[in-house]
């Protein structure tokens, strides 16, 4: 036998509504069967794993006798033709996770009865989502191949000190306060960036680029990072195109305080799109034309 693919993962006996998994793992034996036969297989295994949300395959992940892992969700009867278009080459995946492979141990670290999100190192509680949370994952939110390798470069002008002209700065100048997002104020301060996207491989594919904001840290309840929006761009071999943001700094640059109030920290903010990134800075009062 040439190749091997392996048609592994969950059903709606381990997950459906009204049900909870106790765990992250394969069920039954399927963890020993897919590495006893990628052990003496002559080539490398492709993994496919049927299944709605996330299991921990690390054992699969670092296997050198794995080469592949494709997550097919439970795709419906066209699923099979879809599954063998993506295996032969026929069509490039662009898929990103819509959320976040945790390992086995995250369901001893998270009881149920927690609905926290942000971490506290008080009490070892990593956090939930890739907001918050702070350990090791399967894969992260986000994550996804494809047949080609693509880059992204920040190109636009945007500004790189916003000046909130008009919104409430507090006392001290360490935040400004927002009313409504959607307010005259706001959609003045409005703003776009441009993400130069390149296919740097050998075969045409469609990915989403993904527009992230980042803080510097993570204190005063502020996410470690959160998604601000999103696009899918269609690229020939080689080729570049330019994909535009729209940046809204009341909704996009604010976090919500204990109080339930919404504000926008002065200083650093960052823009991220792949590994690349640009800085955006947010004035102190003093420098304010209010």
């Amino acid at each position: 036998m040439d190749h091997v693919v392996l048609f592994m993962g969950l059903s709606l006996d381990q997950e459906r509504e009204d049900f909870d998994r106790s765990d992250l793992l394969l069920p039954g034996s399927q963890q020993e069967l897919i590495t006893s036969v990628a052990k003496v297989a002559k080539n490398p295994v492709i993994l496919v794993l049927l299944c709605g949300g996330p299991v921990d395959v690390s054992f699969a992940k670092t296997n050198p006798k794995i080469g592949a892992i494709l997550w097919a969700g439970y795709p419906g009867q066209a699923g099979g033709h879809a599954i063998a278009q993506v295996l032969f080459g026929e069509y490039n995946p662009g898929g990103k996770l819509p959320v976040t492979w945790y390992p086995q141990d995250y369901t001893k670290q998270v009881p149920m009865t927690n609905m926290n999100m942000r971490a506290d190192n008080a009490t070892k509680y990593p956090g939930r989502t890739y907001r918050f949370y702070q350990g090791k994952t399967v894969f992260p939110f986000g994550y996804g191949l494809s047949y080609s390798n693509y880059s992204y470069e920040f190109i636009s002008k945007a500004k790189k000190t916003l000046k909130l002209v008009g919104l409430k700065a507090a006392h001290p100048a360490s935040h400004y306060e927002i009313t409504e997002a959607k307010s005259k104020e706001c959609q003045k301060l409005n703003f776009t960036v441009t993400v130069r996207v390149a296919n740097l491989g050998t075969v045409e594919g469609r990915t989403p680029v993904l527009l992230f904001l980042r803080w510097p840290n993570a204190s005063n309840g502020r996410p470690r990072k959160q998604l601000i929006d999103f696009t899918s761009v269609h690229l020939k071999a080689k080729e570049t195109k330019p994909v535009e943001f729209s940046v809204s700094p009341c909704e996009h640059l604010s976090r919500v305080t204990e109080e339930g109030k919404r504000v926008i920290d002065t200083g650093s903010h960052f823009l991220m799109a792949g590994e690349k990134e640009i800085e955006i800075t947010v004035a102190e009062r003093g420098k304010n034309e209010l």
